[in-house]
C-alpha cells in the first residue's frame, strides 16, 4: 500500500495532523477507533466517504513511522 498517494498533511487543515487527502479525517483518528476495538467495517459504515484502501493506507503510514523511529526503552526505576 503506497500511503502517498492518500495521506496528506496540509498546515491549514486539522494543525497539519496528517489526514486520508481530500477530508478532515485525520489518521490519528483512524487508529484511535482501531486501538478501541472498530472492524475496518465498523469505520466504512461510518464514515461512508472514506475507502478500505483510506485505512489501510493509514495503517502503513503508522507503520513506516514507526520503522523510522528509534525507541527507546523506559524502565522502571528500583532503589
Amino acid at each position: 500500500m503506497n500511503w502517498k498517494d492518500r495521506i496528506v498533511v496540509d498546515p491549514d487543515i486539522l494543525v497539519g495532523k496528517p489526514i486520508i487527502k481530500g477530508t478532515r479525517i485525520s489518521v490519528e483518528l483512524l487508529l484511535d477507533r482501531l486501538a478501541d476495538g472498530w472492524s475496518i467495517d465498523d469505520i466504512l459504515r461510518s464514515y461512508p466517504h472514506l475507502t478500505r484502501d483510506d485505512v489501510l493506507a493509514a495503517l502503513s503510514f503508522a507503520a513506516e513511522l514507526f520503522r523510522e523511529e528509534r525507541f527507546v526503552a523506559v524502565g522502571k526505576v528500583t532503589s
